[in-house]
């Protein structure tokens, strides 16, 4: 039966894992990044608490600008939609070899079937393939490949660094404007994402800035999350500093 960790102060730490531990605990499933706060889960710190169980990574949120030390997962799950930017249709399921041992497919489709010539006969096909659920899109492959020939090319530190830089201009103009960040501001607690909470009675006026000056958002649970990529240049902050402008002169004309 599964179990929700209680997060503590906003956040999932090692220590908020280790508490809730009990002794019929298998496996450990986190986010490498917590969409919803934009922290970056301490992913050898987890693997410290939890033992020799098995720990599962959700990185799609992270996949391609956090270099996390992969290799101390069992698993590791994500697509290749967001920071890959490989469109929809793409992804990647990896398992250690403990996790091919210990974990069964319970719900799959016909390709995770091998079939005995001459036989009336279907195997579960070894490895990871007896995960897949849908039959390959052989278009959405070559995207996916051609993104991680690049991403090896250049290296996941370089762009690590080129987001993080990205991120923490977001932070300066959200300070600027005296917007307040929820989001972690250090280095090593944060990729590309960055939460502002307006509060409740200033949202509306915010995403209203934020969508009259062009500026694409995410609006969840009464928060803001911004999130900058390698990509992002000047007329992007830009047209983010005239929403912002706009957004504190809207709150300075109706606080009159």
């Amino acid at each position: 039966m599964p179990l929700w960790i209680a997060e503590q102060y906003g956040q999932i730490t090692p220590g908020t894992i280790r508490e809730q531990l009990t002794t019929t605990t298998r496996a450990v499933v986190v986010s490498l990044v917590d969409y919803r706060t934009g922290a970056v889960t301490d992913i050898e710190g987890v693997r410290q608490v939890i033992g020799d169980r098995l720990l599962i990574v959700d990185a799609v949120q992270g996949f391609g600008v956090v270099d996390a030390p992969y290799e101390l997962a069992d698993v590791v799950a994500t697509g290749g939609r967001k920071w890959l930017r490989a469109g929809h249709g793409t992804g990647l399921l990896a398992l250690s070899d403990r996790a091919l041992d210990e974990l069964r497919p319970v719900f799959s489709g016909w390709n995770r079937l091998e079939f005995v010539p001459g036989q009336d006969l279907a195997l579960t096909a070894p490895g990871a393939a007896g995960f897949q659920v849908g039959t390959p899109e052989p278009v959405a492959e070559a995207r996916l490949a051609a993104v991680l020939e690049s991403l090896a090319e250049v290296g996941v530190g370089a762009v690590q660094a080129a987001v993080l830089e990205r991120s923490a201009r977001l932070i300066a103009l959200a300070d600027e404007f005296g917007v307040p960040v929820v989001s972690p501001r250090s280095e090593v607690e944060r990729a590309g994402i960055v939460v502002l909470d307006p509060g409740a009675e200033r949202l509306a006026a915010l995403t209203a800035a934020l969508h009259n000056q062009g500026v694409t958002v995410t609006v969840r649970d009464g928060r803001v999350r911004l999130s900058a990529h390698v990509s992002t240049g000047e007329e992007t902050f830009g047209m983010l500093r005239d929403a912002l402008r706009g957004y504190a002169a809207s709150l300075a004309i109706g606080g009159r």
